[in-house]
């Protein structure tokens, strides 16, 4: 037997793919335009290391789908030291533009003056909060800046397909219907937990049915921070035929107030599945929303072969 050829075991050699011709060779990458204002990150919930990884996780992921995104994190309880406050964030962030403009100027480069926002501010909220996002407008507001905010992440596909993961990953739910895999501990029953109120529930609920539809089983929303408001849906559900429930957070993580979401679990008596958290449609919903504010085409998808 021939031994094989090549390096020596080690790192991976990454060699250029060549590029495919005739008129469906692979599209080149989009990338972000020469200027484009920042994506800043709005970040609710109190300010921690394991938050920090998290925002910082989805937007590694923006930047991987979209190459040269300037990129920030704001947080709405930041101390402007460690977790610098989204105000903050976004003063920095048009004082270095008009600067980056500046310095083009005077090294007697052509440049066009910097028009339209200075940043495009997306909140990491699956669903709609009011609260919340009373606090992030005032942020945007208080910084004097041109930046725009943007909509909540959800509701969305992409989001009940990543509600959906994470039960499967807990066990409370089947990996793949197309397989017939089933779990032993599968719920027939999910209570879709998020916060802010009648508004986060009747968003939740929309993801909710495409959920329902992945899964087979019923799928009811309700709010962690309405009294008795999880153990009723339990109830409506068992009363309905459903005898095994779970608890998906339709929540991405750092807006969930700490011990809410086990004593949810223990009001209506079910397994919990973790939050959203930085699950990759996270990442491309943010960017998403940051692309249809500056009306930028996202990448079209690769052509079959022939």
């Amino acid at each position: 037997m021939s031994s094989p050829t090549g390096p020596p075991p080690g790192l991976p050699v990454r060699m250029p793919r060549p590029r495919q011709s005739g008129r469906h060779r692979r599209p080149e990458p989009v990338a972000a335009p020469e200027g484009a204002p920042a994506l800043v990150l709005a970040v609710p919930g109190d300010p921690a290391p394991a938050t920090r990884s998290l925002a910082e996780d989805v937007i590694s992921i923006a930047r991987s789908e979209l190459p040269g995104l300037d990129v920030a994190i704001g947080y709405l309880d930041g101390d402007d030291a460690e977790y610098p406050t989204l105000e903050a964030v976004l003063a920095h962030t048009a004082a270095r533009r008009t600067e980056r403009y500046e310095l083009a100027m005077a090294a007697g480069r052509e440049v066009t003056a910097p028009e339209g926002p200075t940043a495009v501010v997306v909140p990491l909220l699956a669903g709609p909060d009011s609260a919340l996002m009373r606090r992030v407008r005032q942020a945007v507001t208080d910084s004097r800046t041109r930046a725009e905010l943007t909509d909540v992440l959800g509701p969305h596909p992409l989001l009940a397909e990543a509600l959906h993961v994470r039960l499967s990953e807990a066990g409370l739910a089947r990996a793949d219907r197309a397989r017939l895999f089933t779990v032993a501990t599968a719920a027939d029953g999910i209570i879709l937990a998020t916060v802010g109120g009648e508004e986060a529930v009747r968003a939740a609920g929309i993801t909710g049915m495409l959920l329902a539809a992945r899964l087979a089983v019923p799928v009811m929303a309700a709010a962690l921070d309405e009294d008795g408001a999880i153990g009723a849906i339990a109830d409506q559900l068992r009363g309905s035929g459903s005898v095994q429930l779970a608890l998906a957070p339709y929540l991405v993580g750092p807006e969930l107030p700490g011990g809410l979401l086990d004593a949810a679990a223990k009001e209506a008596g079910c397994a919990v599945a973790d939050p959203l958290g930085a699950y990759p449609a996270i990442g491309r919903l943010v960017l998403s929303q940051y692309m249809t504010t500056l009306g930028i085409s996202p990448q079209p998808q690769d052509s079959p072969a022939h």
